[in-house]
């Protein structure tokens, strides 16, 4: 992976994202080349209670964070989500496909993503899926306890997507971070000047699609073949969304297309089965 300079993570209590203030006097303070906004309120059914909260952290702070760094002629990177589709039809999205958000917790993203585009700074919108990763709390890790606590597993088997490892879509930013990044003996052009027109959406999405049902029975199927600590695999029942009611609708269909990331910028990640095969690997060396 290229070098591409030092990196600050800030958090809380450094910048609370639903204070403008606080977030306007931190980035001014960091005064970053490139923002990467990898922070969101991602509590998608508690949005439905708390949808002014979720549309300040969601759909305000992203559009403060482009301001900060137009001023700074600077590059802003925010992530955002496959939730901002209604979830029709069986086809991937398109970047300008249209949205529809149906829960609070998608329109309050794509109140964000307008935000940032507003702004008219340089900037990247990355729309991913179905994020998971070793640690923290996510799908994978939610099937993993269940399973070696023997708990029979019923997961839905109608909403369609991409389960995307963090640490591909981290790796993926970073290679289009460095492609923006141009220098030579006599002139040094940053990433946001490089960017130039090419600001806007981006789907960032591992290859291939699978349910929710299928990614639960290739994490158990991974997790046997490592010789894990499972003692019998929990059986696994494909359900119906109807069978699983939530606060927050889901969309069924979450596939999005990676074409325009490809033909821009030459990245593609990888597909989801290699990515999910290496992610077990290093849960079961270190036993996360």
């Amino acid at each position: 992976m290229p070098l591409l300079g030092s990196v600050e993570c800030v958090g809380r209590p450094e910048v609370d994202l639903a204070n403008p203030d606080s977030l306007r006097s931190g980035v001014r303070a960091f005064c970053p080349d490139v923002l990467i906004n990898a922070a969101a309120y991602t509590a998608v059914d508690q949005a439905e209670s708390e949808p002014d909260l979720a549309m300040k952290i969601n759909g305000e702070a992203p559009g403060i964070m482009a301001e900060e760094m137009k001023r700074l002629r600077g590059l802003m990177v925010h992530y955002s989500t496959d939730f901002v589709y209604d979830g029709s039809g069986t086809e991937p999205w398109v970047e300008d496909g249209p949205t529809a958000p149906v829960n609070e917790y998608g329109m309050a993203k794509i109140a964000g993503d307008k935000a940032v585009a507003a702004a008219a700074g340089a900037h990247l919108i990355l729309r991913t899926s179905w994020v998971y990763g070793a640690r923290g709390r996510n799908f994978l890790r939610t099937v993993l306890r269940l399973a070696e606590a023997g708990k029979p597993l019923r997961v839905v088997d109608d909403q369609i997507g991409s389960p995307t490892w963090s640490r591909d879509i981290a790796t993926a930013t970073v290679l289009i971070i460095d492609r923006l990044s141009w220098t030579r003996p006599d002139v040094s052009v940053s990433p946001a000047e490089h960017l130039a027109e090419r600001s806007g959406i981006y789907h960032i999405t591992s290859a291939g699609f699978v349910s929710w049902c299928g990614f639960a029975a290739a994490i158990l199927e991974n997790w046997q073949r490592l010789g894990s600590r499972i003692k019998a695999v929990p059986s696994l029942t494909p359900i119906t969304t109807r069978d699983y009611p939530t606060p927050a609708t889901r969309p069924r269909n979450s596939r999005l297309s990676n074409a325009k990331l490809k033909n821009t910028f030459g990245v593609l990640l990888p597909d989801w089965r290699h990515s999910l095969a290496l992610v077990m690997q290093e849960i079961a060396e270190c036993r996360c």
